[in-house]
């Protein structure tokens, strides 16, 4: 019976602040999105390319504020401190589609990508050949490596971003109201 209302009083809690709730779905989704990069990476072996891994520094940002903030609005910290909250979580967002949209026209082929992972082998002299042949394999960032329904997932990455930051600009907008 009293877990029962201990879960009622969370959903209650959810409804009547949605600054808490549009911040733990920001949580909820960003580390679901980190989780599935990973599962790419260490389970189906998909090794990401430069690009991919600057697309989730922005991930590593939202993740731990994210959930910072839903504890800040569950203790009625100070409305500046929050407004400031949502406002960086919409910009990391931001970036982190703008990285995406990025890194999939560099697969697309719409623009260049970075030549240290996209770009030619451009000394064919013997010893500088050698050595590059020698060195760690760089995982190109114009080649997709999966794709589904004809996204990559750079795409995908645009998608969940602006699905997120959508969310927090919610948040900010419903907790600019209650105040």
């Amino acid at each position: 019976m009293a877990e029962m209302a201990v879960k009622a009083n969370w959903g209650e809690q959810l409804r009547r602040d949605p600054a808490v709730a549009a911040a733990l779905a920001v949580f909820a989704g960003s580390t679901a999105t980190i989780l599935g990069a990973w599962y790419f990476q260490y389970v189906l072996k998909y090794p990401p390319c430069p690009l991919c891994l600057e697309e989730r520094l922005p991930y590593h940002i939202v993740i731990p504020l994210s959930l910072l903030l839903a504890i800040a609005a569950i203790v009625r910290a100070p409305r500046a401190l929050i407004i400031v909250g949502f406002l960086a979580i919409v910009a990391a967002m931001l970036c982190s589609a703008a990285l995406g949209a990025y890194h999939a026209g560099v697969e697309w082929h719409w623009w260049p990508g970075p030549a240290d992972c996209s770009g030619p082998i451009t000394d064919f002299s013997a010893k500088p050949l050698l050595d590059q042949l020698r060195s760690i394999r760089v995982v190109r960032c114009d080649e997709a490596a999966w794709r589904l329904l004809g996204l990559s997932l750079a795409g995908y990455n645009v998608l969940i971003s602006l699905v997120l930051a959508a969310i927090a600009a919610l948040g900010l907008a419903a907790h600019k109201e209650a105040a």
